[in-house]
């Protein structure tokens, strides 16, 4: 695609940027998504959390992180039982309103819920809906070489798509490109842990989460403009305090609520939109691009409720990521109705309270429109720590 799919950012100061980001990341008409389309371009939708894109990247599609949005599922809710998290049914609303067009979809077996979203999805729709088996036992010694051929499964289907192979050299090309992003957004993270009134909490979710509904390249070209305007900022220092925003791995929260958190407190990490930060180290180029995936997904990676891996027990490593972010406190947040959102809920504070670390404990759903007494409490919790 030679046409940029989103362009209205370009030659604009910061704010006008940071608007614009803002503005298309809300529109729940998908614009950048519509106008790779219309230009010819094919689709592969996927479900949270981590899904490799730089397999369809590599083939010419465009790869589109499905996380719901804020519709109401008028169509989608009939198709499910009503005890189901927010995110499953308005992932599926966008598809049966066309909000979203695709080739292809992509779940995980991260939950109960999620595993049986590809069923549900097939049932109503003409184009493969698959199911991408993430290993279960990361800890195996056969983890590496499993999840390759499992690469390598969805290598082939991405490539019936397309009309095209998908060679080695490309994929390499493809992981290039996500090196580079991930580098840039570790560039956006040491800004806020290090100087966060340069750009606030909604402001640095807007730029990470655009990229899941742009080209990556155009991602790239973003960030590269973007963070030495962050870094230029005129802002100074104000009196609040630091926190860790733990909850938002899966579902997301509202926009308007992370705005809310960033009016009383500097959130100088998170775990939102984990999966775009998966891999936290560069992927290797040289040698077979599909196992490098693999075992970057294994071995270089950060932690979640949905991995299960015994060399990085979720409790001490939200405790490292405080310590590392020079945090106060921690926002331990969790979907409605999100079961390993909730199990690990109970974890992390028990954690938190055997290390003396304060924190504040709150639930949001994606459609939630007001979170006055969340934000009220908040400020209250905020109060106390300042003049303790």
């Amino acid at each position: 695609m030679n046409a940029p799919v989103f362009h209205e950012w370009r030659n604009k100061p910061l704010d006008e940027v940071l608007y614009e980001c803002r503005e298309m990341l809300e529109d729940t008409t998908f614009p950048t998504v519509r106008r790779w389309r219309e230009a010819g371009g094919k689709i592969i939708g996927h479900f949270q959390v981590y899904f490799p894109e730089e397999i369809v990247h590599a083939a010419g599609l465009l790869p589109v992180k499905i996380r719901g949005a804020q519709v109401e599922a008028i169509q989608a809710d009939s198709r499910f039982g009503s005890y189901l998290c927010s995110i499953l049914k308005t992932s599926l609303e966008l598809a049966l309103s066309k909000r979203i067009e695709m080739e292809m979809f992509v779940t995980h077996p991260i939950c109960d819920a999620a595993r049986n979203l590809a069923a549900v999805w097939g049932r109503n729709f003409s184009y493969p809906c698959q199911i991408l088996y993430l290993p279960q036992n990361a800890n195996s010694s056969h983890a590496a070489v499993y999840l390759r051929g499992e690469y390598d499964r969805l290598k082939r289907a991405v490539e019936e798509i397309s009309g095209q192979t998908v060679g080695d050299n490309a994929l390499r090309s493809s992981i290039a490109v996500y090196n580079e992003n991930r580098a840039l957004l570790r560039e956006l993270y040491a800004i806020k842990r290090q100087t966060p009134w340069l750009i606030s909490a909604d402001e640095a979710y807007a730029l990470v989460a655009i990229g899941g509904v742009i080209p990556r390249e155009e991602h790239n070209d973003l960030l590269r403009v973007v963070l030495p305007m962050v870094r230029e900022r005129n802002a100074k220092p104000k009196d609040k305090v630091r926190v860790v925003f733990e909850g938002g791995f899966c579902e997301q929260p509202p926009l308007d609520l992370i705005r809310a958190i960033a009016r009383s407190c500097y959130v100088v990490d998170d775990d939102l939109l984990i999966g775009m930060r998966w891999i936290l180290e560069d992927v290797p180029l040289e040698g077979d691009p599909l196992m490098n995936l693999a075992e970057a997904y294994i071995e270089k990676s950060s932690y979640s409720p949905v991995q299960h891996d015994l060399r990085k027990p979720k409790e001490k490593m939200l405790l490292n990521r405080i310590k590392a972010s020079g945090a106060d406190a921690a926002i331990i947040t969790a979907a409605k109705m999100c079961e390993p959102g909730l199990e690990e809920q109970v974890a992390y504070t028990r954690a938190l309270d055997e290390a003396g670390i304060p924190y504040f404990v709150g639930e949001f759903e994606e459609n939630m429109t007001s979170f006055d007494n969340m934000e009220i409490q908040l400020e209250t919790f905020v109060e106390n720590l300042l003049f303790a």
